[in-house]
């Protein structure tokens, strides 16, 4: 059983970490709104590196943000902790491949391979939630800027960007959890916890003196 699932999760950390990836790429993070506007016939959208208008005929223009120390904090933020999640969730996959029971890579033992595969877990689950805090600080702050009634200009909706990216942070939650499962195998097989005492000795009582002797005098 345990093999099933710590196969399941290596499984949904290669997804999520897939996931992740073509969520950094995506060009709709943020996607223009008509609501309370004119209804016009350019869209705008947004991710990370660059910025699009696309009209009705389907014709997009992009650029790129050129400059770094102009773009807001958040934005840098969310572009270092995805990058961050994805040599982590690399680095999960790496790690974990070698301690995965159902594969057998060189001669290390059964209770070294499960702390690489703890290790792995645990390394997922830190990309995930790096994953997680910059999606949904990105989240936040389109929500802020479209309720607040003192920004003018367009007004940004989330995009399918983002939810690629909750749900890359999901699959690696769930399979850094799965492959943490693991610890049951780096207790040997047989060994049980609790207080062991040693084993009683044998005590050998003197023999009573009323007991005949084996050599009589005859």
């Amino acid at each position: 059983m345990s093999t099933a699932v710590e196969g399941v999760g290596y499984v949904l950390c290669i997804i999520s970490w897939l996931i992740t990836g073509t969520a950094l790429g995506n060009d709709y993070w943020k996607v223009s709104t008509v609501s309370g506007n004119i209804i016009t016939s350019v869209r705008q959208y947004e991710n990370l590196w660059h910025s699009c208008t696309e009209t009705s005929t389907g014709i997009a223009q992009c650029q790129d943000f050129e400059s770094l120390l102009g773009l807001a904090g958040y934005v840098q933020a969310c572009r270092g902790l995805m990058i961050v999640a994805l040599l982590m969730g690399l680095a999960c996959l790496v790690i974990a491949l070698l301690g995965v029971k159902c594969i057998k890579i060189g001669s290390a033992s059964e209770s070294a391979k499960a702390k690489m595969v703890i290790v792995g877990g645990v390394v997922s689950g830190l990309a995930g939630v790096c994953t997680l805090t910059a999606v949904s600080w990105y989240a936040n702050m389109i929500v802020e800027d479209f309720y607040d009634p003192f920004t003018g200009g367009i007004k940004f909706e989330l995009g399918g960007g983002l939810y690629m990216g909750w749900a890359g942070a999901f699959l690696a939650l769930l399979g850094g959890g799965m492959l943490c499962c693991a610890c049951k195998r780096v207790t040997p097989a047989g060994t049980k916890g609790g207080y062991h005492g040693a084993q009683p000795k044998r005590i050998f009582a003197p023999k009573s003196e009323s007991e005949p002797k084996a050599n009589a005098y005859v």
